[in-house]
C-alpha cells in the first residue's frame, strides 16, 4: 500500500517517519521523501494513530489526489535542487512533465490553485533557499554557487537573491540572523 506524506524533506524526516511506522508495528517495503510503500494493506483503524502521530510531528497523510499531485512536484523540485547538478539549460516544465507524465500546464494549474504561488515562483524559493544555505556553511564561492544552481551568470543569481531576498548574497552572508525557512514552509 502506498501512502503518500506531506512535508517529508529531508533524510531526517524519513527516518522520523520510518521510526513511527517502526513503533506502529507496520511492515515497511520502502520509504523515500512523501512516500511510504508498506509490505500490506493496512486498514483505516491501522492508519488512523499513524496519521495522529504523524501530525504531531508535523506531517500529514495525504488522501485528495491534487494534494498527492502537489506533493510530488515539491519532492521532485526539492531533490533537483538539492543534487547540486542543475545546469544553466535546465527548463523546469520539461523536468516536471517528463517526470509525472502530465501536461506541465495542467501541473501548473493544480499547483497554483492550491498553493497561492506559481510553480515558477516556488522553484526560484527554493533555489534561493538553497543559496542560503550554501553561503552560510561557506563550501562554495558564488560562482561556483550559481553553476550549481543553474544560473548562466553571478549575476543573474545576485539579481534574483536581492529580488527575493531584499540582499545582496554578500549582505547576506554578512548578516547576523540568516533568515532562513524550513523547505517545507515555502
Amino acid at each position: 500500500m502506498k501512502i503518500l506524506i506531506k512535508n517529508m524533506v529531508c533524510d531526517r524526516c524519513i527516518s522520523a517517519v520510518a521510526d513511527i511506522f517502526k513503533k506502529s508495528e507496520i511492515k515497511v517495503q520502502c520509504i523515500q521523501l512523501g512516500e511510504v510503500e508498506t509490505e500490506s494493506d493496512i486498514s483505516e483503524n491501522e492508519l488512523l494513530p499513524i496519521e495522529n502521530k504523524l501530525e504531531e510531528i508535523g506531517f500529514e497523510i495525504l488522501k485528495a489526489p491534487s494534494q498527492q499531485l502537489i506533493e510530488n512536484i515539491k519532492n521532485l523540485v526539492i531533490l533537483k535542487i538539492g543534487r547540486l547538478d542543475t545546469d544553466e539549460n535546465f527548463v523546469l516544465s520539461n523536468f516536471l512533465s517528463s517526470a509525472l507524465h502530465k501536461d506541465y500546464s495542467s501541473l501548473s494549474k493544480v499547483f497554483s490553485q492550491n498553493e497561492n504561488v506559481t510553480l515558477e515562483q516556488y522553484y526560484i524559493l527554493q533555489k534561493i533557499e538553497k543559496v542560503k544555505e550554501l553561503l552560510f556553511n561557506n563550501d562554495f564561492t558564488l560562482t561556483e554557487i550559481a553553476g550549481h544552481m543553474g544560473y548562466k551568470s553571478v549575476q543573474h543569481l545576485s539579481s534574483q537573491f536581492k529580488s527575493t531576498t531584499g540582499y545582496t548574497p554578500t549582505q547576506f552572508k554578512k548578516l547576523e540572523v540568516q533568515n532562513r525557512k524550513p523547505l517545507d514552509q515555502i
